[in-house]
């Protein structure tokens, strides 16, 4: 253990300490007290940590600090559960304050760091009735968000409420632009609930995904304990880093370890519509781009009659247009393609369009103008070129989404599916990402969520099965959600759902949870259950 880390792990125990002394004794701090009224839980964490960080519904600022993070409007509109109040810690002591009251008064938590969620479970609840419907948000974005690089040894601490745009940024620039670190495209995402779910961009295919470079982390437990690597244990620490951190606890910073990137890189760009072959070119792509130089990576997002090829090569435009002109030369890429820049450049380039300065990764705010909608699949073998066809007909109907492809290959398929609980690796060709958006304004969001769940239905032959493999950080509720059994959620309920997303490492997941959280403190509508070894 580090020095500073021991200190803040020291300072928070002893906090803890003192909090724990001045709580009432009771006969079972094991179980969640489910009959204490809201207004003791709230009076209980405004006494335990500074009212000012604490929002409950009638606070002036309840709406808008709530609102802060919400990255899909469809979980602002009327009828959705929200929470009792919204707490901002700005320590360790702040995190362990909520969960203690939050157990002495039967109020879970929900932990959030970006609000990207696909289904908004870190700041609602799908629960209408029960003790489930009682809980409260714990942002960690306002006051945990600091990163702290440090070059010479190649490793960086990054707080949860940090964004990945944040982490890119201060690696950067403290590196002077030959670290990197594997992370997601989208700079606005949470590091907390993108490193704990895997978290795959650009570098997957040299480097794997972010939680393969976790080394270290903290996690408040549901007793309220900081704990670290050693402290939690081998299961839990394997357990954080791809099964779900808000499973487990509330992960308030994480070690990882950055990886070397040259001082230049080529990003480039090439959509190709489908009268001008994109049925061909795609169909050549998903063999080809699993079995590139680790160096490079060939994404494609595919929409309405185009499929733009977006890449990211770590090296010159002078050494990538070989390497396309032999692997790949159904694209025709040219050097009038190739925009050469930084790694740190390449981010904002990608993913925000030419016109945008890496400072802009740094802006945590997003449009609330549309709603959407996604799920995902994992492809092991290639479409035949009449699959391709008709997915064009598909991305060509009425209130049509959107194919997001990212390829494997390289570094995510050498590892074991084991070895972390992200177990998409060898064999896997590409991940599909289905997206829909529509107006928020509209409010009604059928015709865009039917597109989605019968794009889904129709690809079931051409995808993964047994099972159909999903990707946790891209969740989707339709896969299944938790069911509440005696105050615990049910494994085999669970497994509906869990087996999709962690394949043979669910059962390792659900017997890491009951080692540190047996009683199911914290848990939402697709956490881990808990499972006692003899079953």
């Amino acid at each position: 253990m580090t020095r500073k880390k021991a200190a803040a792990v020291s300072s928070a125990t002893i906090i803890f300490c003192l909090f724990c002394c001045y709580l009432p004794a009771r006969a079972s701090s094991s179980s969640v007290a489910a009959a204490s009224s809201a207004d003791d839980f709230v009076r209980c964490l405004t006494t335990a940590m500074p009212s000012q960080l604490v929002f409950p519904r009638s606070s002036p600022s309840f709406a808008s600090v709530l609102a802060s993070s919400i990255r899909n409007p469809k979980f602002m509109v009327p009828g959705t559960a929200r929470p009792l109040c919204v707490a901002t810690p700005a320590n360790a002591s702040h995190v362990q304050a909520a969960v203690l009251c939050g157990r002495r008064h039967g109020v879970r938590l929900r932990v959030r760091s970006g609000g990207h969620d696909l289904e908004g479970l870190s700041y609602r609840s799908a629960a209408r009735a029960g003790d489930d419907a009682a809980f409260a948000v714990l942002d960690l974005a306002p006051g945990l968000r600091a990163v702290r690089v440090d070059v010479e040894a190649g490793t960086a601490w990054v707080d949860s409420g940090a964004t990945v745009g944040e982490l890119y940024y201060a690696v950067g620039k403290a590196s002077g632009d030959r670290l990197a670190f594997p992370a997601g495209l989208c700079p606005t995402i949470g590091v907390g609930g993108h490193l704990s779910g895997g978290g795959f961009g650009m570098l997957l295919r040299k480097y794997g995904v972010a939680a393969d470079h976790v080394v270290d982390a903290l996690l408040v437990d549901a007793r309220g304990r900081v704990l670290d690597r050693d402290g939690m244990g081998a299961d839990v620490f394997w357990a954080i880093r791809g099964g779900g951190g808000a499973s487990f606890g509330v992960v308030l910073s994480w070690q990882v370890r950055l990886v070397p990137v040259p001082r230049v890189v080529t990003a480039f760009k090439v959509p190709v519509s489908v009268d001008r072959g994109a049925v061909g070119v795609l169909t050549k792509w998903q063999t080809a781009a699993p079995a590139f130089p680790d160096d490079l990576f060939v994404r494609v997002l595919v929409q309405g009659k185009v499929a733009e090829f977006q890449s990211l090569y770590l090296g010159t435009c002078a050494a990538l247009l070989p390497v396309m002109r032999g692997r790949f030369p159904e694209l025709g890429l040219n050097r009038t393609h190739c925009r050469e820049m930084t790694w740190l450049q390449s981010v904002p380039y990608i993913y925000l369009g030419s016109g945008a300065a890496v400072e802009d990764i740094l802006n945590r705010t997003t449009s609330l103008a549309a709603a959407s909608k996604a799920t995902s699949d994992y492809v092991r073998e290639p479409l035949a070129g009449a699959a391709w066809t008709e997915i064009f007909r598909w991305l060509a109907k009425p209130n049509a989404g959107l194919m997001i492809l990212d390829p494997y290959g390289g570094k995510i398929g050498s590892v074991a599916e084991s070895d972390t609980p992200f177990p998409h690796r060898g064999g896997v060709l590409f991940n599909i990402q289905y997206m829909n958006f529509w107006p928020a304004a509209d409010g009604d969001a059928a015709a865009g969520t039917k597109w989605i769940r019968d794009m889904y239905a129709f690809m079931e032959p051409h995808v993964s099965k047994n099972p159909r493999e999903a990707y946790f950080n891209y969740r989707d509720l339709d896969l299944g959600q938790n069911v509440v059994v005696g105050n615990v959620s049910s494994y085999e309920a669970g497994k509906v759902w869990g087996d999709k997303y962690f394949k043979g490492n669910f059962r390792r997941l659900a017997m890491a949870k009951a080692q540190i959280d047996p009683h199911d403190y914290f848990r939402n509508e697709q956490s881990v259950p808990p499972l006692v070894a003899s079953n």
